[in-house]
């Protein structure tokens, strides 16, 4: 008699520790993954934080053959507003009877605590298929396996300009400072994954400019022209690379 699997859906970024996340999960025969979940922001139609396109998100999601649906959040939203659109969203998919939620989460303590408690109050179990890896070995292993990803989004305090836009592989690697996390963990870089096993075709693109933007908050990003980092303590900078979309 076959095992039950669980109902899952995947909590799915568009980068690289997600990609290698949902590759365990699909592999591991307990969870059945059934959809993937984005927050993204609407009024500029983008990724939440890694700024992606949306059109470059469908086709992450049709590549890999899994439904998506997404948490359009507004673009400066309160930590209230935040809650209750992915409260709302978690409520609708317990009626569906997803009872499991994944993450690619490696080994941020609070964020994962926060993650099981708002879970635990719908009786949702969140599950972590990279915690606490070896970030150097997931970052190996993610280039092996044949993922490919590019550099979207780098910290200006953590890393040069010229780390934007370049496709993550071992030279990469090697070349990262002492000080940065291979896989980003402290938000350094975000990546943007088109091509790998867990993709049924490749995501097609060109790379465009890139631009520097000062993050004002946990939760939002300015619309002003670029500017050099020159910023107060509780400011940062991050310099973006814009992907377009190849229909």
């Amino acid at each position: 008699m076959e095992n039950k699997r669980y109902k899952s859906f995947f909590n799915w970024s568009g980068g690289k520790d997600s990609a290698l996340a949902l590759y365990y999960a699909l592999q591991n025969h307990t969870y059945s993954i059934e959809k993937l979940l984005t927050n993204v922001n609407e009024k500029h139609g983008r990724i939440s934080m890694h700024s992606v396109r949306e059109r470059l998100l469908d086709q992450q999601a049709q590549s890999i053959g899994l439904p998506l649906q997404k948490v359009m959040l507004p673009e400066q939203p309160f930590m209230q507003e935040y809650e209750q659109e992915i409260n709302k969203t978690m409520e609708q998919l317990k009626a569906e009877g997803f009872t499991h939620s994944l993450f690619g989460d490696i080994f941020l303590e609070d964020l994962k605590k926060y993650r099981e408690d708002q879970l635990l109050k719908l009786g949702i179990s969140a599950v972590f298929p990279l915690w606490k890896k070896d970030t150097a070995t997931i970052l190996k292993e993610f280039i092996d396996l044949g993922f490919k990803s590019v550099v979207v989004c780098v910290q200006a305090n953590r890393l040069d300009k010229s780390f934007a836009g370049r496709l993550v592989d071992k030279d990469f690697m090697n070349e990262l400072p002492a000080n940065v996390d291979p896989c980003g963990e402290n938000g350094e870089f975000h990546t943007f994954v088109f091509d790998g096993p867990v993709f049924k075709n490749p995501i097609l693109f060109t790379k465009g400019e890139t631009v520097y933007r000062d993050y004002k908050s946990p939760a939002s990003l300015t619309d002003g022209e670029a500017l050099e980092p020159a910023l107060p303590p509780d400011r940062m900078g991050f310099y973006f690379t814009e992907l377009l979309p190849v229909d």
